[in-house]
């Protein structure tokens, strides 16, 4: 009697594709619960940020670490080169290759007076 070597392998590929499916509706689950949850923080952390945080984590790769410059313009003395207002349309609009809405509305007040005083 001859064995059929095909079914070890068709009950192989039917566990694997249980498997991946049972995986993806357990990612879909999680996904659905992180995304519930930062809905709810990210607003409160966002507007808790210092302007130094915002700084470190959303401009510092284009400004530098001394705000020196590298992709981005330099910003010590930025207000020589910019008024308030328009410091604030950048951090709320963008310019050039820089995108807008990197500075929650609630902290664009303080990221701009923590802007002027760079030296």
């Amino acid at each position: 009697m001859k064995k059929n070597a095909l079914i070890p392998y068709l009950l192989i590929m039917v566990l694997g594709l249980g498997l991946v499916v049972a995986l993806s509706f357990i990612g879909l689950a999680d996904m659905k619960k992180n995304k519930a949850e930062s809905v709810g923080g990210s607003e409160d952390s966002a507007a808790a940020a210092t302007p130094e945080e915002i700084y470190t984590s959303s401009c510092m790769s284009c400004h530098g670490t001394e705000y020196e410059g590298g992709m981005g313009p330099e910003l010590k003395n930025v207000e020589e080169r910019l008024s308030e207002e328009e410091i604030k349309d950048v951090l709320k609009n963008g310019r050039g290759a820089m995108p807008g809405d990197l500075v929650p509305e609630e902290v664009l007040d303080d990221m701009t007076e923590w802007l002027i005083t760079l030296e």
